[in-house]
């Protein structure tokens, strides 16, 4: 199944599953949930565009292997190839009867990824705050949240997120960033575009980073050579 997997991923043009043996209920009985969960998230390892219409055993598959062994995680993974797939609607219905069997952080991040895909910011943070409930304090869900706010403009609650996550992780040089540049957006405070420069650097993930400094440098009135410091970064 792990071979099936990683070339459906090379060439997802080709009907790999369309093997008998793959929809094979009797294979299928002897697949776990774990495996199949693995296999499903090395179906996306390539960053190719999957193409459902060749991904019908691979659909079946979830839905026996779910329905005979529902364990949580490996069900929240298998949702996440259903998104990938465009099955946005059964990826949150197997989110719902993942939920059913026990409710978990992970899970909730997989909806909010759905609704993220959706166009729908009022159900994605709602699911963020329910992994938050759960996990209150996993610092990484609140830049989560504060990042969809700041997707939608709204930097005031961006920057609260960010607060939110201070209080668990306050040495944390990612979150402290994102709130120097969410607070700089909006006010135009000099000095916290002169934190986020002090900051850039220890952000490990380089596109975040300039999405974080562009952020920043259009915040009202900030003085011109900060603002061309901060790009120089």
């Amino acid at each position: 199944m792990m071979a099936l997997s990683t070339v459906t991923g090379v060439r997802p043009d080709i009907p790999w599953s369309a093997a008998p043996w793959f929809g094979d209920d009797r294979f299928l009985d002897t697949v776990s949930a774990d495996a199949l969960a693995e296999a499903a998230m090395r179906t996306m390892d390539y960053g190719r565009d999957l193409d459902p219409e060749l991904l019908g055993p691979w659909f079946h598959a979830i839905e026996a292997v779910a329905a005979r062994n529902p364990l949580p995680e490996p069900m929240a993974k298998m949702a996440i190839m259903l998104r990938a797939c465009g099955r946005t609607d059964v990826s949150l219905e197997l989110c719902d009867q993942t939920d059913a069997v026990q409710r978990i952080m992970f899970t909730e991040v997989v909806q909010a990824g759905t609704w993220r895909a959706l166009g729908d910011p009022v159900r994605t943070a709602a699911a963020f705050e329910r992994a938050l409930a759960l996990e209150p304090d996993n610092w990484s869900l609140y830049l989560d949240l504060a990042d969809l706010h700041a997707e939608q403009g709204d930097f005031a609650a961006a920057a609260e997120s960010v607060e939110r996550g201070l209080r668990h992780a306050p040495e944390e040089p990612t979150l402290r960033a994102a709130g120097a540049a969410y607070r700089a957006r909006r006010t135009g405070s000099a000095a916290d575009l002169r934190e986020l420069i002090d900051l850039a650097p220890q952000v490990p993930n380089a596109s975040y980073r300039r999405a974080l400094i562009d952020y920043a440098c259009a915040g009202p009135g900030l003085p011109d050579d900060l603002v061309e410091a901060a790009r120089r970064l």
